[in-house]
């Protein structure tokens, strides 16, 4: 594919509101998690909840997208600058050749769990405030920043489950190379429900403690929420040193099993090929790999044999799911950005709470932050289903 410039980014999730809290966190090898105290939800597990997304009021004529998925979007929306910079891309280009790509895997389910609550004594009906196009419904969120942002192009979202938000920015990159668009906002937006937590911990994959990943004794995720928005635009003919660059991607349907991977991680290798040639690259041109990483034992055993497999056992990798938690249809998102941080400045993010790397995954796990210099990463994201996708970074 031809190289897209990432002109803006932001990332709000548990770990921190926006670019720079979040890297100073990463730095510090700091967590987000806290034992869930969410909503009325009994469970006994930690959570990435992120604050202040219920204090979040939308303007007088969006009323009816109110719900918290929403309300995340536009706090993160707000956050360093991006707002402002899709409005001047808007104006570059025209409103109707920038694009809208977003993934999630609830949408505002929450809204829905809420209005059940209030349901008619006698009829069952739901309450007549309660609005599901503009809330629930998948393409809720993509509707809500469209019109936020003023925008006018193609729009769509994705909800494959944990790779939704990487997906859309191979979504927009086919779109740009078409020529039907010019810049594009991706990126992803999941926030907590009752759904989400109650059904992962009917499959017995949340864990009591915060998750661990690719720990000997990793035993369950660690749900959050999170958003995630990145700017993609053609490159100048000059690109400014430090420009940060989206160079390739790639995507798999295993269809292996409804739940879990793999066991050889072989959808997870056709991705990471797929990115690799779409970017132009071989296995040893990669410099640090975020791995999907749920801590879960059977992800992240598939996805380190696929690794292993492709890269050998000396490339430096980490998933960073223990700093934030499994933002789900926003994982994507915030796991990319987190590869831009990292060659933005040179650092090898760590993997909080995991304390002794499994000796069955014969991979360079990194456990604290650390320097390093960083031309060119990739970011995984492995979603039910066996729907997979790679993307891969590099700065100039």
């Amino acid at each position: 594919m031809t190289p897209l410039l990432v002109s803006s980014f932001t990332l709000t999730t548990a770990l921190g509101r926006g670019v720079a809290p979040t890297l100073a966190a990463l730095r510090a090898g700091d967590s987000g998690l806290r034992p869930c105290t969410f909503e009325s939800v009994a469970i006994d597990t930690w959570a990435g909840e992120v604050t202040d997304v219920d204090r979040q009021v939308l303007p007088g004529d969006m009323a009816e997208y109110v719900c918290r998925n929403n309300h995340l979007a536009q706090l993160a929306l707000d956050t360093d600058g991006f707002f402002d910079s899709v409005r001047a891309a808007s104006e570059r280009y025209g409103a109707r050749r920038v694009g809208v790509f977003l993934g999630t895997s609830t949408s505002g389910i929450l809204q829905t769990e809420l209005a059940y609550r209030r349901r008619a004594a006698q009829s069952g009906a739901l309450p007549d405030d309660f609005v599901y196009r503009t809330t629930h419904n998948g393409f809720s969120l993509g509707e809500f920043v469209r019109r936020r942002c003023a925008l006018a192009g193609p729009a769509m979202v994705v909800s494959t489950a944990c790779s939704s938000a990487a997906k859309t920015f191979a979504a927009a990159a086919r779109l740009i190379d078409g020529g039907l668009i010019d810049a594009a906002l991706v990126g992803g937006v999941d926030s907590l429900c009752l759904t989400t937590l109650y059904g992962f911990a009917s499959l017995e994959l949340t864990s009591r403690a915060p998750c661990r990943p690719y720990d000997a004794a990793r035993n369950g995720l660690s749900i959050a929420e999170g958003a995630a928005f990145a700017l993609l635009e053609r490159p100048p003919a000059t690109l400014p040193a430090g420009s940060l660059l989206l160079l390739g991607y790639g995507e798999s349907s295993d269809a292996h099993h409804m739940s879990s991977p793999h066991p050889e991680g072989l959808g997870a290798q056709l991705a990471m090929h797929a990115a690799l040639r779409s970017a132009g690259l071989q296995a040893r041109d990669i410099d640090y790999l975020n791995l999907h990483g749920t801590a879960t034992p059977a992800n992240d055993a598939a996805e380190g044999r696929a690794v292993a497999a492709l890269f050998g056992e000396t490339l430096p990798c980490s998933s960073t799911k223990g700093a934030t938690g499994h933002t789900l249809g926003a994982a994507g998102g915030v796991e990319a950005l987190i590869c831009l941080l990292a060659l933005a400045n040179g650092l090898l993010p760590g993997s909080p709470h995991t304390r002794e790397r499994d000796p069955a995954i014969p991979v360079d796990y990194v456990l604290a932050a650390r320097k390093a210099s960083l031309r060119r990463v990739m970011s995984n994201s492995f979603g039910f289903g066996g729907s997979n996708c790679s993307l891969v970074f590099g700065v100039v």
